[in-house]
């Protein structure tokens, strides 16, 4: 991602924000081949920025996303964190993922992971993918669709 795009995402992000009645600072933490990840830091409300799990953010970032693609002839792929909220909301889903795997295989059988997010769904299946112990799929429709730990053991039989 080149520097002029940088400045576009960031000055969006920042215009945004000004327009909802909100400030902060807007920095980059990360890019790398796919996806750069942009900061908010924020002292006032960031609570109604991040919305009742994320929903806001998300909502946020599409609105984000939206207007920069429009000034823009390539598609480019960016997220947006407050407080490192989506931060440590991965680190948890992580965390989930791994104690899915340990159970799997210590009571060799599957576990049933809660409904995720098609993004929460392939954290766990890229952490997951890392434990030769054990094997994922996902299973079900829309917002029920969730994630099966299960042993490796149990894929031969």
């Amino acid at each position: 991602m080149d520097e002029q795009t940088t400045t576009l995402i960031k000055k969006t992000i920042e215009q945004l924000l000004g327009n909802m009645g909100f400030s902060g600072t807007v920095t980059l933490l990360k890019t790398d081949e796919d996806d750069a990840i942009y900061a908010i830091s924020t002292e006032s409300d960031s609570h109604l920025l991040i919305g009742q799990h994320g929903v806001n953010l998300q909502a946020f970032q599409h609105i984000a996303r939206l207007i920069v693609r429009k000034q823009l002839p390539d598609k480019v792929r960016f997220s947006i964190d407050i407080n490192d909220y989506r931060q440590q909301k991965n680190q948890s889903i992580i965390e989930l993922a791994n104690q899915a795997a340990q159970e799997a295989i210590t009571q060799h059988r599957s576990v049933v992971m809660r409904p995720m997010s098609t993004y929460e769904r392939r954290l766990v299946h890229l952490e997951l993918s890392k434990n030769s112990g054990v094997a994922t799929e996902s299973i079900g429709e829309g917002e029920n669709r969730k994630i099966i730990v299960k042993p490796s053991t149990m894929l031969a039989s």
